[in-house]
């Protein structure tokens, strides 16, 4: 356990940061989930709208810094791709 009054503070702080990053990295993560259950049923159209939502909590997560930007990109780059392969598929 921490000794100092700044480290207390530090463990304050550190799980106040955490508690929000879980929500930025949840928020994402259900996005994407929710796009990939809408393209394996076929959704195309609600898909590519709950992409749009995806990628905007991505790149919102990696300007917080909770996830690196080049791993929103890569997510982002995927999730486009797997939807472009069902909208040609359609």
């Amino acid at each position: 356990m921490a000794n100092t009054k700044s480290a207390i503070k530090r463990v304050r702080s550190n799980e106040r940061k955490r508690q929000q990053n879980r929500v930025f990295r949840s928020r994402a993560r259900t996005f994407i989930k929710r796009t990939r259950r809408l393209v394996a049923e076929g959704e195309i159209d609600q898909a590519q709208e709950s992409a749009q939502l995806a990628v905007s909590s991505l790149d919102r997560a990696a300007t917080k810094g909770v996830i690196h930007r080049n791993n929103a990109s890569r997510r982002k780059a995927r999730l486009m791709r797997m939807l472009a392969a069902a909208r040609k598929t359609e």
